[in-house]
């Protein structure tokens, strides 16, 4: 396999935060920055059956050493 290319994946979540009333949603912006400054990547959300973001997942890649 290519040294540049992954072999293997990790995964993360991260709930977003949540406003005083528990209700809204925060922006996630700085957080997810320092995620990406990590090497994590965005790469889908999961929602409530009716409406909302409950999860963000991310992923990274782990290279074989």
């Amino acid at each position: 396999m290519d040294g540049n290319n992954p072999s293997k994946w990790e995964y993360k979540t991260l709930e977003p935060p949540k406003g005083l009333t528990k209700r809204e949603t925060i922006d996630p912006t700085e957080e997810l920055n320092e995620l990406g400054a990590e090497g994590w990547e965005l790469t889908a959300t999961l929602d409530y059956d009716r409406g909302g973001t409950k999860l963000l997942l991310l992923k990274r890649p782990v290279y074989d050493e």
